[in-house]
């Protein structure tokens, strides 16, 4: 489908290592002048729902300040564009915030985070076989790490705990494929 928007003109307003914020105005698909807001990542979000033999998983919990609330999530991170594979993005996050690596790696979903405001993607890997080390989060991460079964963390988004965008799909995509699994 063609493309019904017309930028008239494009200037950024912000712009650091991880986003640029741009001012544009349009013309909207009826016709009408109008304004638009857009964020432009500069990392695909990548996501990683480890699974052990057992069925269970880990979460990752942090103060979010964006939210002012402390959230239960996926391990997960950013995969600089351009730069390194969002699969080589996602083991590093892994072992970054857990300690765990990986010998079996399966992309399991790729969605857009909020594509109202932003272009942000994102990408879900399960990852199984797993081996277990020491975590090494970076300097900014105040982590705690939570071992449950992927049913509990699937319940948890259910009942609102969770509400993580990409930590929702990715619990919800993983017992689908794991279920199917056997």
């Amino acid at each position: 489908m063609d493309n019904p928007w017309t930028t008239l003109t494009e200037k950024t307003v912000y712009d650091n290592p991880w986003i640029r914020v741009s001012h544009r105005d349009v013309i909207t698909p009826t016709g009408t002048d109008g304004i638009y807001g857009l964020v432009h990542f500069k990392n695909i979000a990548v996501g990683i729902v480890p699974i052990d033999e057992a069925g269970h998983t880990w979460l990752v919990g942090q103060y979010r300040y964006a939210l002012g609330q402390y959230s239960w999530e996926i391990p997960e991170g950013g995969s600089p564009i351009g730069a390194e594979s969002p699969l080589e993005s996602a083991k590093r996050e892994l072992q970054e915030e857990t300690g765990i690596s990986a010998q079996s790696w399966e992309e399991i979903a790729r969605l857009h985070t909020s594509n109202s405001v932003t272009d942000e993607a994102g990408v879900v890997y399960l990852a199984r076989q797993l081996s277990y080390g020491d975590a090494a989060p970076e300097e900014t991460e105040e982590l705690r790490v939570r071992k449950l079964p992927l049913s509990e963390a699937v319940e948890m988004v259910h009942c609102g705990e969770i509400t993580d965008a990409l930590s929702m799909v990715a619990l919800m995509r993983a017992a689908k494929v794991v279920g199917r699994m056997g």
